[in-house]
């Protein structure tokens, strides 16, 4: 019944050998090898991610795996931390839930179903797991069931596709790189350097960890023989230099004929040739897996591409250290006004589910505010904020950072009164549809948006750099 997900970038992950295989469209770039000076810096770059924190203790590996033992006798083996659990098709999905509620080791329940993959989210003795559910067409599952062979297609229906082709997209990425190690420590890389930029969210509208785990695995197909320390700098001058929305694929669309799945192709979809930073899937049915980045984000990511480009070279020529590279992006001193969305209710269990059902509509917000005023530019953060001076704390709090645009130019613009009439509007058109459209909606559930200037930020906001 249960069948793990591979978790990319895992230190559990058995090593795989490099083979001669061709792994993509078109030839590497180059097949140079790290000079003494690559070897230099990759040390450093080692050495850096330890004290960052990036690798688990043998304390908390241990720990791990004793709750992957207690969660397998809840539904079976095989399960890991990201976890796919397939099933018949019944009320299973909700039957679980019940069995986790009863459990004095899971707190922080939540079930995620209005979203494209459907998800269970807990804490199991404090470790966070997500677990996908996809029925399946079998009265009993068998343990040996393929899921990365295309047949096992026939026996979902199309809604359950995208749980399934989260395992199978992590395997086929594993086979398609020309060295898994040096794969997963530039993933670790671009990772911690996303979550510090604020870049790592795939719910707001920026990158999640399947995007960037095929980003990082094209520039490795482009550069085979380059070490972590290379892949990382050789990271983001390949994709400044990226004239999107040309797509990042690891391999050749796939076409089946046993079963039609919508395949991303722009050539035959009106919808398809909307994507602005398309980062294909590279199993069948192949899809774009960065569907929630609009314009306004992606050039929030660009801009950041070059800071990642610019400080890579200051490092390359010794002038630079990689922890200039990790720096925290400056949210709250990069904008001159923002937009703050206070989300309450009356205890922790409805604030949990109403506040993660707000996050999951950030990205609508974002483009509300992209359509109905053109001029401004919208940045939405990735964190959410408590403010923990007030006990029982039963609120959080996004954000977004507003400024007017002007082309050219570094100057600070600020927004027009007009404007913060116009986007406190959009807000409350927002909230009500937010307010309509939660199943499980209280009167004791509010949602607030309000126009914040930097200069009168909570000072709660500058003590937590976590995301909740």
């Amino acid at each position: 019944m249960g069948e793990s997900k591979s978790k990319i970038g895992d230190s559990t992950l058995s090593r795989h050998k490099a083979t001669t295989i061709q792994f993509d469209l078109t030839k590497p770039l180059s097949l140079s090898g790290p000079s003494n000076a690559d070897i230099r810096r990759n040390a450093m770059l080692h050495k850096f991610l330890i004290t960052s924190g990036v690798y688990e203790s043998l304390e908390e590996t241990e720990r791990r795996e004793e709750v992957l033992a207690q969660i397998r006798q809840v539904h079976g083996p095989g399960a890991d931390i990201d976890t796919l659990c397939v099933g018949p098709y019944n009320e299973f999905f909700s039957y679980l839930h019940k069995i986790l509620a009863k459990m004095d080791e899971v707190t922080n329940l939540q079930t995620i179903l209005d979203s494209y993959v459907p998800v269970l989210k807990f804490k199991f003795q404090g470790i966070l797991i997500d677990l996908v559910y996809a029925p399946i067409y079998f009265r009993i599952v068998p343990n040996d069931l393929d899921l990365s062979h295309n047949s096992v297609l026939g026996y979902v229906d199309k809604k359950a596709v995208p749980s399934l082709n989260g395992y199978r997209v992590a395997n086929k990425i594993l086979e398609l790189v020309p060295n898994v190690e040096n794969f997963r420590t530039t993933l670790r890389c671009l990772k911690l350097w996303g979550n510090r930029r604020g870049l790592y969210s795939n719910v707001t509208g920026f990158l999640g960890g399947i995007n960037w785990a095929i980003l990082v695995a094209r520039v490795c197909q482009l550069y085979p023989n380059a070490n972590p320390s290379m892949l990382v700098c050789r990271f983001f001058r390949v994709y400044t230099e990226w004239k999107w929305p040309n797509p990042v694929m690891l391999c050749p669309l796939v076409e089946s004929n046993r079963r039609r799945f919508h395949v991303w192709d722009p050539r035959k979809y009106l919808k398809d040739r909307t994507s602005v930073m398309p980062i294909i899937t590279p199993v069948y049915p192949s899809t774009n897996s960065s569907y929630n980045v609009s314009t306004t984000t992606l050039n929030i990511i660009k801009d950041q591409f070059e800071f990642g480009k610019k400080m890579c070279e200051q490092i390359e020529l010794r002038n630079g250290q990689w922890d200039s590279l990790f720096e925290f992006y400056p949210f709250f001193e990069a904008y001159p006004c923002y937009l703050l969305i206070n989300v309450s209710a009356s205890d922790e269990e409805d604030l949990l589910d109403w506040k993660g059902f707000v996050k999951s509509r950030l990205m609508k917000l974002t483009l509300k505010i992209e359509r109905a005023h053109e001029k401004l530019q919208c940045h939405p953060c990735t964190n959410a904020y408590t403010d923990e001076s007030i006990s029982p704390a039963r609120h959080c709090a996004f954000f977004m950072g507003l400024k007017r645009k002007k082309e050219e130019t570094t100057e600070e613009v600020h927004m027009q009164t007009n404007e913060e009439v116009n986007v406190l509007a959009t807000g409350a058109q927002f909230a009500d549809e937010v307010k309509g459209r939660y199943p499980n909606w209280k009167q004791t559930m509010d949602i607030n948006l309000n126009l914040v200037r930097r200069e009168e930020m909570p000072s709660y906001v500058f003590r937590q750099q976590s995301v909740l």
